[in-house]
């Protein structure tokens, strides 16, 4: 008897030993992946902005058909058709053992990912990221656990190395993985997710340190309570809208059966929308950077407030029209600009016209984690990502949880459905 209990010990053992080899190594290939899906996108869409700046602005107009176009031929003759459905394509795979994530996956969301984005099309490379770091994930099971064993562990080591890279938040990788991913965890999704955290936390520190924005933020007093709970509230309507614009879009354009109205009616709407507001092309982080920017030295008056109110309206209605038209992208890039924007304008509103002294920079990350937490469902996720992405961002974990939870909680609570919990979509 103590001899087969040994075995079996042993046995175990060597399955964790295994386990935690194979996390290191998905974890590895994924930082390669997302650091230079990342680095390689923002680059090249900055240079294109600032051309088509530069040239003509009409150019707006036009390039995002340019980028969805392109993946409409890529989808139909180098991927022979098959579509990408985003983040309900792991749950997919999740839910049926012997359903995977085929290898295209990686290559497909990753060259989609990159033309969406680099042409204006107003998403973000994150969703691409994920699903492509769940297919590494995935690929490594198939080849080195046929034991039927550890395939979500797998697919959540890729995804946390993605979404680590990503934002510079290992706590908010393992968090995603957990809260909106694997929607549960034991002790070998613990095994596998700080095994691959920890090696994208190394590959950061030494490789890619810099976070998203360089605005430093200042200390919280309470008496702001009040505002971010408001703010909040505010952050989970407003994802709501967001939430129900993406289906709705994704609907209407499913229901055109001409591909090239379909992608050109979308392209040209979100194109056109670009022409006006620069702001809103690709991920939006480079607008939202300078908007912060003019908020700590501008001057204020109604014509301030304005196009932040059309920016915060527009952006969820640009990247609904993206995805309609068969752009790759989700909801992480608009849903952390549409919050910083809806942020700053209600800082600045109240300390225009009602004398209060808000910490515009603090509202702007406090709206950005409210409209990511009620958009993906995972407070824990949006405080820690939303932390990360300036220095010293962790000084407001407090608040920042608070408008998490608040907008995470209202917005369950009016509709129960995300984007990527919606059941109807997945069949367009």
């Amino acid at each position: 008897m103590q001899r087969t209990t040994a075995h079996r010990k042993k046995i175990v053992r060597y399955s964790y030993l295994k386990l935690i080899a194979s996390s290191v190594l998905v974890s590895i290939i994924c930082c390669l992946l997302a650091y230079s899906l990342k680095h390689i996108t923002g680059y090249i869409q900055d240079e294109i902005m600032e051309s088509a700046l530069a040239w003509n602005h009409a150019l707006f107009i036009i390039l995002p058909s340019v980028g969805i176009t392109a993946i409409y031929f890529l989808r139909k003759y180098a991927f022979q058709n098959r579509k990408n459905k985003g983040i309900k394509e792991i749950y997919t795979t999740l839910e049926t053992r012997k359903d995977h994530l085929p290898f295209f996956k990686i290559p497909s969301h990753y060259i989609n990912g990159f033309l969406t984005v680099i042409f204006g099309g107003s998403t973000g490379v994150e969703v691409s990221t994920v699903v492509a770091t769940a297919t590494v994930g995935n690929q490594a099971y198939k080849r080195l656990h046929p034991a039927w064993a550890y395939k979500t562990e797998l697919i959540c080591a890729g995804v946390i190395a993605g979404v680590t890279l990503l934002f510079g938040s290992a706590l908010g990788g393992l968090l995603f993985a957990f809260e909106v991913i694997a929607r549960k965890y034991n002790k070998t999704l613990l095994i596998s997710g700080i095994s691959s955290m920890l090696v994208a936390s190394i590959f950061v520190f030494y490789i890619d340190a810099s976070p998203l924005f360089s605005f430093t933020v200042k200390q919280w007093q309470w008496q702001a309570i009040p505002f971010v709970v408001i703010l909040g509230i505010i952050g989970g309507v407003l994802a709501l809208y967001f939430t129900k614009i993406v289906i709705y879009a994704k609907s209407f354009f499913a229901g055109i059966k001409s591909n090239f109205i379909r992608v050109n009616l979308g392209a040209i709407a979100v194109g056109s929308l670009i022409f006006f507001l620069p702001a809103l092309y690709g991920d939006s982080y480079h607008g939202l950077g300078e908007i912060l920017e003019n908020s700590l030295h501008g001057s204020i008056n109604w014509l301030y407030f304005l196009p932040l109110l059309l920016l915060v309206l527009l952006k969820p209605l640009a990247a609904a029209l993206t995805l309609g038209a068969g752009g790759d992208g989700g909801v992480f890039a608009p849903s952390i600009v549409t919050g910083a924007l809806l942020g700053v304008l209600f800082a600045q509103f109240c300390n225009h016209y009602l004398g209060t002294h808000l910490i515009v920079i603090n509202f702007a990350l406090f709206g950005a984690a409210a409209m990511l937490s009620a958009a993906i469902h995972a407070p824990f996720t949006a405080m820690f990502i939303i932390a990360s992405i300036v220095p010293s961002g962790y000084l407001l974990l407090a608040p920042l949880l608070i408008a998490s939870f608040v907008a995470k909680v209202l917005a369950k609570k009016i509709y129960p459905y995300n984007v990527y919990t919606y059941k109807e979509v997945a069949h367009h």
